[in-house]
């Protein structure tokens, strides 16, 4: 790590990367916190021992959005720029991305929420974009929440800035899971679990045949995924390994390679 990490706390474990919001007392997004999240995702780019990266938070709020102070006219180029940089760096991680949310996640807390692969919530979470009810609008979640979701829900929440729980949001695709708040640690434990029992190289490849598909049309999309499956996916010894040990009636020894 090239910098002290001040309000985030970046750490390691079992093939995690979890990078935890920690900038009492509602983790407000300002243009260090933002800097922070970026040298944070750029040293992850090229970690080959990581299967996910898992977005926390600590206190009672994921993130209640990005410092209104950073929208001023002196300010608002520059927290774009750095804003929009954690979701660019986001877009060219390979590896599964996880959101953990036990509470509020307003504003950019929600864009960075909903940009994740995956999302876990707690019963108490709840999510937003209340941006124009302060006259501005989210740039990031007026791109992707259409893709997510109904349209006219889309429009709804983005032109009403209304705050949907966490069961609502499960109901529109975007929450995976909705578990207890007793039982929310345990359940994001076996919930990213499930992606560490796996080989991380074959977690990488299906992560970029499914993005790199998004925006084209079925044929391009598919000769590129057959591409991606043929000629690198089939050439790793995590595929060979895989397949020979469902056939053997054993569980695979994973390389990453």
């Amino acid at each position: 790590m090239t910098r002290e990490l001040r309000n985030i706390v970046l750490e390691r474990e079992d093939g995690v990367a979890k990078i935890t919001l920690n900038h009492p007392p509602v983790n407000i997004m300002d243009i260090p916190t933002m800097r922070e999240i970026n040298v944070a995702l750029e040293s992850l780019q090229d970690d080959d021992e990581i299967k996910a990266v898992l977005f926390g938070a600590t206190g009672n709020a994921f993130c209640a959005g990005v410092d209104v102070k950073d929208h001023t006219a002196d300010k608002v180029a520059e927290m774009v720029e750095v804003f929009h940089r954690i979701f660019r760096l986001m877009w060219s991680l390979d590896v599964p991305t996880v959101a953990a949310v036990n509470g509020a996640a307003l504003g950019g807390g929600c864009e960075l929420v909903t940009f994740c692969d995956m999302v876990i919530a707690s019963e108490r979470a709840t999510f937003g974009q209340p941006e124009i009810q302060v006259g501005v609008y989210p740039p990031v979640a007026a791109v992707t929440f259409p893709r997510l979701m109904p349209y006219m829900k889309a429009m709804e929440l983005l032109l009403t800035g209304g705050v949907i729980d966490a069961r609502e949001a499960e109901r529109l695709g975007i929450v995976n899971k909705v578990v207890p708040v007793e039982s929310f640690e345990a359940e994001v434990a076996s919930f990213v679990g499930k992606l560490t029992s796996l080989s991380s190289v074959v977690l990488r490849l299906t992560k970029r045949a499914t993005l790199q598909g998004l925006t084209l049309g079925f044929e391009e999309a598919l000769a590129l995924s057959e591409d991606l499956y043929l000629n690198q996916l089939m050439k790793t010894e995590d595929s060979t390994e895989g397949l020979q040990a469902f056939m053997e009636k054993r569980k695979p020894v994973w390389k990453g390679k």
